[in-house]
């Protein structure tokens, strides 16, 4: 499964490591991707997301988008 916010299409960033000596390698740095339960009141289901915690803050505030909702 790719690491990538299923609501904000977030996903990894390539980034160096600077050591002391001033040498740079290549990393990467990854979501803070979490699995979700969410409850849908409009079509009554659980949905299971995968979600970047600034995506859940989102969602807590406004709502679950019409593109993340259940097909009925």
């Amino acid at each position: 499964m790719a690491k990538r916010c299923a609501m904000l299409g977030t996903r990894r960033h390539k980034a160096n490591n600077v050591s002391h000596a001033n040498n740079r390698t290549r990393k990467w740095q990854l979501p803070n991707l979490q699995t979700k339960r969410i409850f849908d009141p409009i079509s009554g289901q659980w949905v299971r997301l995968r979600l970047s915690t600034r995506a859940i803050k989102t969602i807590d505030k406004n709502g679950l988008p019409a593109k993340l909702r259940p097909k009925p």
